[in-house]
């Protein structure tokens, strides 16, 4: 199955018979489970305004903002009946106390899944310096959780080597499934398709079999994206950007960044790679992601 770019759409043929291989329905299901990130800004009340009835939507945290306003976002979005997945910093967490707090409310608020990173702050709040040592913690109460999710990092990380960052995957695989709840893996946001399934086909052979959730930008500005990438985290997927011509091109060009060849290219490869869903980096234009996902899906339908 070939999916179209929203740029070059050729007229449809009413011969054409509709896709109906296994192949092309895991496909299609990748593109439809797809996570909407919000950041909790100021532009916040009109990306949740954007979002589709009963969207699955990740609510991220930064030292900047606290865990609060973390967990008073994510309620807002259940209440508006959206299925929302908190991001909990381990480094944000002052002690086993907050750890019980945070294990009840998440069970009190319903909350089914939470993705636990390590965070961004220089020296941490409490006792956790990475995200395994919170989750030993937090999976210690009754939560009511189902899955856990948790970050990975085809373009690497300019703090941890490769080699523990491969052992923390392992690591916290393990230790989610002594906890009887699904694991997931969530991919930085990487603009290089071969890198990721390369990255992958590694990770795979080494033993991790945590379904995927590919991390991937939404249809974004330009200038919103380099901006918010350099603070996200992703100078190594941005010079990537800056090497690439085709894609410095689409960069420049109106509109901003398409991210339809990068998707097309790595849900083709759905089963081999154990991909479960898109994790789209939304920098809050999510009236453009969601028009872009629908043209999508109905070019998959063709």
């Amino acid at each position: 199955m070939k999916l179209l770019s929203r740029r070059r759409r050729p007229a449809v043929t009413a011969d054409r018979p509709s896709p109906s291989s296994d192949g092309d329905r895991a496909r299609r299901a990748v593109l439809a489970a797809m996570r909407h990130e919000l950041v909790p800004l100021k532009n916040v009340d009109a990306a949740i305004d954007a979002l589709p009835p009963g969207s699955q939507v990740s609510v991220t945290c930064s030292p900047a903002k606290g865990l609060e306003v973390t967990e008073e976002l994510t309620a807002r979005l259940l209440d508006l009946g959206h299925d929302a997945v908190p991001h909990l910093s381990a480094r944000m967490v002052t002690g086993r106390d907050h750890v019980a707090r945070l294990a009840a409310w998440v069970r009190d608020h319903g909350v089914r899944e939470v993705f636990v990173v390590g965070g961004d702050g220089t020296v941490p709040a409490g006792p956790y310096a990475d995200g395994a040592a919170f989750l030993r913690d937090l999976l210690d109460h009754d939560t009511g959780l189902r899955q856990v999710g948790v970050p990975a990092y085809p373009d690497g990380h300019p703090m941890i080597d490769v080699g523990a960052l491969r052992a923390a995957l392992r690591s916290k695989q393990e230790l989610i499934a002594e906890a009887g709840v699904q694991a997931t893996m969530t991919t930085q946001m990487c603009f290089d398709a071969r890198r990721v399934t390369s990255w992958l086909r590694d990770t795979r052979a080494e033993g991790i079999t945590m379904p995927v959730v590919l991390g991937v930008p939404g249809v974004v500005d330009r200038a919103r994206l380099m901006t918010m990438g350099v603070r996200l985290g992703i100078g190594a997927s941005l010079r990537y950007l800056r090497k690439n011509r085709s894609t410095v091109t689409a960069l420049l060009a109106p509109g901003g960044y398409d991210p339809t060849e990068l998707v097309t290219s790595l849900v083709d490869q759905v089963e081999p790679l154990g991909l479960a869903g898109l994790h789209v980096f939304t920098f809050n234009a999510v009236a453009d992601t969601v028009a872009w996902q629908r043209s999508l899906l109905a070019a998959a339908e063709r």
